[in-house]
Order: C-alpha cells, then structure tokens, then sequence
C-alpha cells in the first residue's frame, strides 16, 4: 500500500475513532408546539394554548412519531439531534475515504492493514 492510501485509512480510523464520540445521538427532528387539552373548560380552548412542548420527531415502522421530551432533558435530545447532523457528515467522509481506495483496487487490502495496525 502506498503513502497515500496508508493516510487515508488512518484518517479513515480517526474518522471513525469520532463516530464512536456521539453518544448522544438522536436520529430525529427536535421540534416545539403549543397544544390544547382534553379539559372544556380550560384556556387553551380559547386561544391561551399550553406550551411550547418539546418533542422529538423520529420514524418508527415507515411512520412519523412524536416522542414528549421532559424540559430537564430538551438540551441532551438538542445535543444528540446535532450529533445526528455530525454522523451524517462523518460517514460520508468515510464512505468517499473507502470509495477512492474501492476506484484503487486497495479496499480490501486496507481492511488488513487497518487490522494490523489495532494489533501493533
């Protein structure tokens, strides 16, 4: 393996070295809304809606689901839903690091370098 394919498998490694950071992550949407009860008489019904809640928008079975978010906990699901945007961004690195060594003939070759270089 070249000099070249040797950086991009260690920056390959230090990209998923990142990844492995993200515990927080949240695969979702973070929204707030306002809503009204199930109570006739209360003033949400005249306008004074309750809120704004926090919810986390994820999909489940092909469908969109709104999950509560208790307001001690809306600044780790805003943090985890970030998260998601940085996997995002990490994987698509990795996947164009592995795309250049698949076009080079080098991806398998890369899978024992990088095994060897854990057992060193």
């Amino acid at each position: 393996m070249n000099a070249s394919s040797k950086k991009l498998v260690a920056r390959r490694r230090r990209l998923l070295q990142k990844l492995e950071t993200l515990s927080l992550l949240v695969h979702g949407s973070y929204l707030e809304r306002l809503s009204t009860c199930s109570r006739k008489g209360c003033a949400c019904h005249q306008g004074k809606k309750h809120g704004p809640r926090a919810y986390v928008v994820i999909r489940r079975d092909g469908r969109q689901r709104q999950v509560y978010v208790p307001q001690e906990q809306v600044a780790l699901i805003r943090k985890g839903v970030r998260q998601h945007g940085q996997a995002l961004a990490l994987l698509q690195q990795i996947t164009d690091i592995n795309i250049k060594l698949m076009r080079d003939g080098l991806l398998e070759e890369s899978l024992n370098a990088e095994t060897q270089g854990e057992n060193s």
